[in-house]
């Protein structure tokens, strides 16, 4: 199949573009508009390859947009472009509700369209959301489900949240083919330096404060980014039309023991390379800096990935700890990455 990969520069679509790459015989179209979290440098180890194409495209841009699938006649989309940083949202919300909603639209209807003139009854439309549209979790409560109510918080996660509500009238009203998953927090190699876990390493390895609001109590349940590439192609290939999945990494941690953890690990895979030059190589946990908190600031997420793992076999492969390694060890060795 040649399948339409939006946000393919961004950090969880070119994941899921190398995985694509790699392991299926998949033909991508990367759409990006290559905003200041995108990184083309992500996609080197596959970029050569003959089913790897690139587009420039603001998925704004209607006209772009319908061009291009003219041009590559895809099967699918995976919808991944989305302004995504909360801090940045509660700053200046009009980016996102261009990008996450008009974006969104715009591209909905460029599909269905192309869906409908072009009889595809192979077509699929899979939206790629957040875990952020369904609000604070109490933390003695279960973890959302599908069926979870929507309470945004921030402007980020409402106009994630506007986004799936279109996604959804769209298949009820048009019986477009679309589907929706839901994740949790992603972490791994690649990610832009604004996220909390690169970030913290960046800061520590410059022996500069890391921020951590409030008490740092807040809750997130923790994904893999290569676990949640596989859980996208089940999804895309194999599940239900019209439903939605939510992908979670079963790792729930607070985010002051996710900071205290990321310090330790760091120091462990610098004394395991020690011919990386930091500014710091130990005490990163005395850096640690409490500040106020941010607005809105939820409590606590968790996924109840149950949905996927019964009908589609998914679960992720990485614990926590083993996650956590492999990515402190990547920018270890990749400290140019902060640097781009």
């Amino acid at each position: 199949m040649t399948i339409l990969v939006t946000g393919g520069a961004g950090f969880i679509g070119s994941a899921l573009i190398r995985h694509l790459l790699t392991y299926t015989n998949h033909h991508v179209v990367n759409v990006d508009k290559l905003t200041y979290a995108a990184n083309l440098a992500s996609l080197e180890s596959v970029c050569s390859s003959e089913r790897y194409h690139f587009r420039q495209v603001d998925i704004c841009d209607k006209q772009a947009l319908e061009q291009t699938f003219k041009e590559f006649n895809p099967h699918g989309v995976i919808h991944l472009a989305a302004e995504s940083h909360v801090d940045n949202s509660i700053l200046s919300s009009t980016e996102f509700i261009q990008t996450n909603i008009v974006g969104t639209h715009t591209l909905l209807e460029v599909s269905r369209s192309y869906y409908e003139a072009n009889n595809r009854d192979d077509f699929v439309f899979l939206h790629v959301s957040t875990d952020e549209v369904y609000g604070d979790l109490a933390v003695d409560a279960h973890p959302f489900t599908e069926n979870s109510n929507y309470q945004p918080s921030s402007p980020y996660s409402a106009s994630k949240a506007s986004s799936d509500h279109l996604v959804r009238a769209w298949i009820r009203t048009y019986g477009f083919p679309g589907k929706i998953t839901n994740c949790s927090n992603n972490y791994g190699p690649y990610q832009f330096p604004e996220k909390l876990i690169p970030v913290t390493i960046k800061r520590a390895l410059e022996g500069k404060p890391i921020k951590v609001y409030g008490q740092g109590l807040q809750i997130r349940d923790w994904l893999f980014v290569e676990d949640h590439a596989r859980a996208l192609l089940e999804v895309f290939e194999r599940g239900a039309m019209g439903e939605t999945y939510n992908i979670g990494g079963s790792n729930e941690i607070r985010n002051i023991d996710l900071v205290m953890t990321l310090c330790a690990s760091l120091q462990q895979a610098l004394e395991r390379f020690p011919q990386v030059e930091v500014k710091q190589k130990s005490g990163f946990e005395q850096l640690i800096n409490f500040v106020k908190d941010r607005p809105g600031h939820d409590l606590r997420y968790a996924i109840d990935h149950r949905k996927i793992t019964r009908e589609l076999g998914w679960a992720p492969a990485e614990t926590f700890a083993t996650g956590l390694d492999k990515t402190v060890e990547w920018y270890v060795n990749n400290l140019h990455f902060f640097a781009s």
